[in-house]
């Protein structure tokens, strides 16, 4: 059952907090919203599966582009948090999200029991972020779920073995239905912060990566990721040598996380928890 707390700016934030045992937040995509977790979630072990939308995304409100950013999304994620009264919990992070638990390693280790990042690392490829610019706060001009499935599999270069099904489960995630075609599922003024935070200049998250020694940590990577090269995951694998890494065959950036290989690692993620 979708949930709502009040960060201390006023926002309203929308959350899941669903079953018991070992907390595991999940943080999303840029763009995307706890629906990034609906694949994942029947495969888990028994546990509390926390997901929250984003300012901005979602269900959650907007709070204009000044406010979508790393840092403010990680205080929202410790605010859920504390609205839950949980001291610590582990985080699985889908791209932005994985940006956000480095950072909060960074800041409030104690908060975290571990950290498993899906195809992001401290090096984000500037192939990625041009594909990202490219549809970022942009509708997509098919005008219904289903016509939007149908392109999509020539859309998401990097993608094979995908049934239409799953490209379906894509599009009415992602999109709303209008009368006057498909809309995206977050504030267009993400657009801004996007640009707004790649005209700073090239900034190096190596620290963040690095203030997650001591955590238990698992890495998975798109075979054919865009976002996250060999070269980057190699380097944190050479860092974090005790870091749990799969490579998942037949996905760019990003995984779906349902994979058998995605999943075996996250299993084993959990474990060491």
């Amino acid at each position: 059952m979708l949930q709502f707390f009040t960060a201390a700016d006023g926002t309203r934030l929308a959350y899941k907090d669903q079953g018991s045992g070992l907390p595991l937040l999940c943080l999303s995509g840029l763009t995307r919203t706890m629906g990034d977790f609906d694949y994942l979630q029947p495969h888990l072990p028994p546990l509390r599966l926390i997901r929250m939308d984003y300012r901005g995304r979602g269900a959650s409100g907007h709070s204009g582009a000044h406010s979508y950013t790393v840092v403010q999304e990680a205080a929202d994620a410790l605010a859920l948090l504390d609205h839950l009264g949980l001291p610590q919990a582990a985080i699985l992070g889908t791209s932005r999200g994985g940006m956000i638990g480095m950072y909060l390693a960074s800041i409030a280790k104690p908060r975290l029991l571990g950290l498993c990042l899906n195809d992001v690392g401290p090096v984000i490829e500037k192939q990625g972020l041009s594909r990202i610019f490219d549809y970022l706060g942009r509708n997509p001009a098919a005008k219904t779920h289903a016509e939007l499935a149908e392109k999509l599999p020539s859309l998401m270069a990097g993608f094979s073995n995908v049934p239409p099904a799953r490209w379906l489960q894509e599009a009415q995630l992602h999109y709303h239905p209008t009368p006057d075609g498909l809309r995206i599922t977050y504030d267009p003024a993400l657009r801004q912060a996007f640009l707004a935070a790649m005209g700073g200049g090239e900034i190096n998250l190596w620290p963040l990566f690095d203030a997650c020694a001591g955590l238990p940590l698992a890495l998975l990577r798109g075979e054919n990721s865009d976002l996250l090269s060999v070269q980057t995951a190699d380097e944190m694998r050479r860092r974090r040598p005790d870091m749990l890494f799969a490579s998942i065959p037949h996905r760019a950036h990003i995984p779906f996380l349902d994979e058998g290989e995605s999943l075996a690692l996250i299993r084993a993620f959990l474990a060491r928890l």
